[in-house]
């Protein structure tokens, strides 16, 4: 059976890095390497499935680690702290992080080290940045594994993170370059960090025709499409995508609907900024879809309005689609984007830069066929599924060898 491989995921919802992994334990070569998932939620995939259907489909053991709600008295303790460091953000923060050190991630860490050897694991496989996975990395100490951490996104560190990911993690894999310089410059030690981009299966085909989605949406064949896709929280700032529209709206005289794909906790929010913005009838939001790219395919232009991201997936779908590209310059994304060939790039949480960009493609849809074709071969020729599962599995016989 190969190595034993336990994959630790803290996370509360399905997102593209739930998809990548997915794609990873598919398509890894099962003769080297056997899985054990350890979650924290088993969070839904839309109203179909739910993330511990998808894994067992594969085969792979599936343990649900329940997280205890917060006592009366560790709520208290936070509050205090608070409000006792109203003057500065940073203590705030770092005071709440002792608490949750001691309360959350140590007993957690214990537990999950007891896992680790009653199942004779081998190594643990972490899927995202070290502050929501400090329990699996203190774990990997605890029962003298060696841990990995998948980073997708560019983190929240303070010095006592640096110092036990560089102690006890032996490789860190970075989704983007940007990505490992951000760490490098952070503290985390150079030789650890190996940079895998994202992949994505350039055979896959959308499940639904543009017709069938247009139907759906009631949209018209006339109307230019503005697009994207996304968990709706806070970093994706889809409010200033709603502003962006707002000003293209006011600003052109052809057909326009903004088709927003997914769900979150900033849903309500965004729905009143919608209707304060009087764009009732040009926005539509489609709930969570298990076949994005079905919905991407029928954009005329794909948006990103992050503030923050490790290498978005929905940039490489998006782009293997044909779609041109208007996003954030930030890192990870100036690693996909190529400026004025595949897309454009504009500076995060500028509402009137993205509008401009947007009404540049509006008004030229010999451009938008250009970039949207350029953006295809860019993803055939750099991104695909195949140096994506390589690449991880590399690193893993890398450290494993190291430890046998």
């Amino acid at each position: 059976m190969g190595y034993k491989i336990l994959i630790l995921d803290t996370g509360k919802e399905w997102g593209g890095g739930t998809v990548s992994l997915l794609e990873l334990l598919k398509r890894i070569d099962k003769n080297k390497f056997s899985f054990i998932a350890l979650f924290y939620h088993n969070y839904n995939k839309g109203n179909e499935s739910d993330i511990q259907k998808e894994i067992e489909k594969l085969g792979i053991k599936f343990i649900l680690l329940p997280q205890k709600s917060k006592s009366i008295k560790i709520k208290i303790i936070k509050e205090s702290f608070r409000v006792l460091f109203f003057f500065s953000k940073w203590l705030r923060k770092y005071a709440i992080f002792w608490v949750d050190y001691f309360s959350r991630i140590k007993p957690n860490a214990k537990v999950i080290a007891q896992i680790i050897k009653d199942l004779n694991i081998d190594l643990i496989y972490m899927n995202n940045q070290p502050i929501t996975n400090l329990e699996g990395i203190l774990a990997a100490k605890i029962a003298g594994v060696p841990a990995v951490l998948h980073c997708r996104i560019i983190p929240n560190l303070n010095q006592y993170l640096v110092k036990q990911t560089n102690i006890w993690v032996k490789k860190i894999i970075c989704v983007s370059d940007n990505l490992r310089t951000f760490l490098v410059k952070r503290g985390i030690f150079p030789e650890k960090c190996v940079v895998v981009y994202n992949g994505i299966d350039v055979t896959f085909n959308p499940i639904k025709s543009p017709k069938e989605i247009k139907e759906e949406l009631k949209i018209s064949e006339k109307e230019i499409i503005i697009g994207t896709v996304g968990t709706l929280c806070k970093r994706k700032r889809i409010d200033d995508l709603i502003e962006a529209f707002f000003l293209v709206k006011k600003r052109t005289t052809k057909p326009i609907k903004l088709v927003i794909v997914g769900d979150g906790p900033e849903k309500v929010k965004l729905l009143k900024l919608v209707q304060k913005k009087g764009l009732g009838e040009e926005v539509i939001f489609t709930g969570f879809q298990s076949d994005p790219l079905s919905y991407i395919n029928v954009f005329d232009i794909f948006v990103l309005t992050s503030e923050r991201e490790g290498l978005p997936r929905v940039i490489l779908e998006s782009m293997l689609m044909g779609k041109p590209v208007v996003a954030s310059r930030i890192p990870g994304v100036v690693e996909l984007v190529i400026e004025g060939e595949t897309g454009f790039l504009v500076p995060s949480k500028d509402p009137e830069a993205f509008a401009e960009k947007i009404l540049t493609l509006i008004d030229d849809q010999e451009l938008r066929k250009k970039m949207g074709e350029q953006g295809k071969k860019r993803i055939l020729e750099n991104f695909t599924m195949d140096k994506y599962i390589k690449g991880v599995e590399a690193v893993f016989e890398e450290v494993l060898e190291k430890k046998a």
